[in-house]
């Protein structure tokens, strides 16, 4: 009877819940100052084992009770469920313990706040589609931590694209036609020794390529193809063609509405063109206030992007080759500095002469690695445009299907080439031309370059290997495991290439801020010398720390440039059509002559 009575009473046990209340607690720990080093541990107590952990982090999967390289400064949150569905949660922030991850805290809200207001995804908003991500049976994927998988079309994306397409429809693709004649002017065909500016048509389009042709043609193209797939290039190259419209524009404006100083400097780009285009047609106060925000915007955006960053990750792949850190980091960074501040004293001038030399050499160093490894590869050329093509109209689900391909494609490409934020206008602005049209050709050509050229091979390179897939390494670390496949020593040579691209953005992203700064402070020596010491002092500030949350504020910042410019480019792009008309027809006429 006995036995009976226990028996039963253990088979009954389990239904009846004596287990102790669910108690969850959390541990943080953080033995470094560097970013992204923190370790989270959550310890439950009571309830009913199995337990699952369901964080905030999308990439957490939901048996893990531990996070290692958590964010300082950043909140998480945990909801546990035990294996009766009695359930905790926990929210608590990872506090911070240097200056670094002190300044990466203070950016995340402001990088959250421009998440939702000029990267949020107005179709999905509006509900023009469903935003998850689905299988060929239709099954909602799911991410590691047990959200459905979604896909975002930013807001900011659309825009460049739209426009891009725009001008291409609006000038009769000008991309495609435009290129022979864009080609003779490079080559010095039409130059004309006595026309206003202070460089050449090569060296404006040299010093505007060095700005555009940089770490994201290596580590961007690298995640892109990572996380969309080999379909991802196909969308790339085609923003890229589109790009070349909105560049051709940009740039005819900017030379169009530039200023000749009295010292025989050139003052041009948006800053300019917003401001006088927009008066001309009695907007004045409109012109003026979408001048001053883009002046606001860019130079913040050379500080942070064109600066800080670029000397970061510079940095970075040197002393990951090197095999040093800490202090060492400064010194590399001061070193770059004193380059830089060598090459800005003597304005643009000084910065064309040095990037007409390094923009071919770095192109060709890169380009010659990636034809090696593609060459080394080229049985694999049928299979690897196959995969573009399928991939890009045919995507599978885990790659977020073809709308999520689409946009990652696009977004890489108006991160890279730059077409349509009006920043490269500010370097053709100071071409020697009589003709702004004979510029906006000359122009057209980065974003082929940039995207058509580097950031393809660069894909090519990891599609040709099969590097895009099954590697645990990211960024320009995975396009160095493309290289190393092929290349010996093939980290050295992307050393350089990196260090050159970086080095040559920094050029002329300080030119860029100088133009900013003179325009909202006023064109004064003072303003100009002062504007490059605080940009220097960035310069080994990026190299010395990590940046965390500034680099996504330095991306974000970067594309709201779009915002001042396309509403300029469309109100103008009449005058424009009509400017490019007349050009023609003196080309044709011969009044405007091959002078080689």
């Amino acid at each position: 009877m006995k036995k009976s009575l226990l028996l039963i009473f253990t088979i009954l046990l389990p239904l009846f819940n004596f287990s102790q209340d669910l108690s969850v607690t959390q541990k943080v720990t953080d033995d470094s100052d560097e970013l992204n080093t923190a370790k989270i541990v959550i310890d439950v107590q009571g309830g009913q084992a199995p337990y699952q952990y369901f964080w905030s982090e999308k990439s957490v999967d939901t048996k893990t009770s531990v996070i290692n390289g958590a964010t300082e400064g950043k909140e998480y949150s945990v909801k546990v469920v035990d294996a009766n569905g009695k359930e905790k949660e926990l929210t608590f922030e990872v506090p911070t313990n240097s200056v670094p991850e002190s300044m990466s805290a203070a950016f995340a809200p402001v990088v959250g706040f421009m998440d939702t207001y000029f990267f949020f995804d107005p179709f999905h908003a509006i509900g023009l589609y469903d935003n998850r991500v689905k299988d060929e049976n239709g099954v909602v994927l799911k991410n590691p931590n047990g959200t459905d998988r979604t896909i975002k079309v930013p807001f900011m994306v659309i825009w460049l694209i739209l426009g891009a397409l725009f001008f291409t429809l609006r000038f009769r693709f000008i991309n495609f036609r435009g290129i022979k004649h864009s080609l003779d002017l490079v080559r010095g065909k039409y130059d004309d020794p006595e026309a206003i500016g202070e460089v050449t048509h090569f060296q404006a389009l040299a010093t505007a390529v060095s700005g555009t042709v940089g770490l994201g043609n290596i580590a961007g193209v690298a995640v892109a193809v990572a996380t969309g797939g080999p379909g991802a290039t196909f969308w790339l190259i085609l923003a890229g063609l589109l790009g070349m419209s909105s560049k051709f524009v940009e740039c005819t404006l900017g030379v169009k509405y530039r200023t000749l100083e009295e010292d025989g400097t050139i003052s041009g780009g948006p800053m300019e063109y917003l401001k006088k285009g927009f008066a001309e047609r009695g907007f004045k106060g409109v012109g003026k206030g979408l001048s001053f925000v883009y002046a606001v915007i860019i130079m913040l955006a050379a500080f942070a992007a064109g600066s800080m960053f670029q000397a970061n990750q510079a940095t970075a792949q040197l002393s990951s080759v090197l095999g040093v850190g800490g202090i060492a980091k400064t010194f590399i960074g001061i070193g770059i500095a004193v380059i830089v501040g060598i090459v800005i004293i003597g304005g643009l001038k000084g910065i064309a002469k040095v990037t007409e030399k390094v923009v071919p050499s770095m192109a060709a160093l890169y380009i010659l690695m990636c034809v090696i490894v593609i060459g080394a590869n080229i049985t694999e050329v049928g299979s690897a445009f196959s995969l573009i093509i399928d991939g890009a109209f045919n995507p599978q689900a885990i790659y977020g299907g073809f709308l999520g391909v689409l946009v990652l494609g696009f977004q890489r490409a108006a991160f890279s080439n730059e077409a349509g934020l009006g920043s490269a206008s500010i370097a053709h602005s100071a071409a020697k031309t009589k003709h702004p049209v004979s510029e906006g050709f000359v122009a057209l050509l980065e974003p082929f370059i940039d995207t058509v050229v580097v950031c393809t091979l660069t894909a090519l390179v990891l599609i040709f290997t099969g590097t895009y897939q099954g590697e645990e390494a990211t960024g320009s670390a995975l396009t160095a495991v493309a290289f190393g496949k092929v290349i010996p020593g093939a980290s050295i040579f992307l050393t350089i290439a990196i260090f050159l691209f970086a080095f040559s953005t920094i050029l002329t992203w300080s030119y860029y801020g100088v133009q900013a700064a003179q325009s909202i402070f006023g064109e004064t020596k003072l303003v100009t010398n002062i504007f490059k010491i605080v940009f220097l002092l960035t310069v080994v500030l990026g190299a010395s720390i990590g940046l965390g949350a500034v680099i996504d504020f330095a991306d974000m910042m970067f594309l709201t440039l779009a915002i001042p410019n396309l509403i300029g480019l469309y109100m103008m792009s009449g005058s424009v059509a009509k400017d490019l008309k007349a050009y023609m027809a003196k080309v044709k006429s011969g009044e405007i002559a091959k002078t080689k």
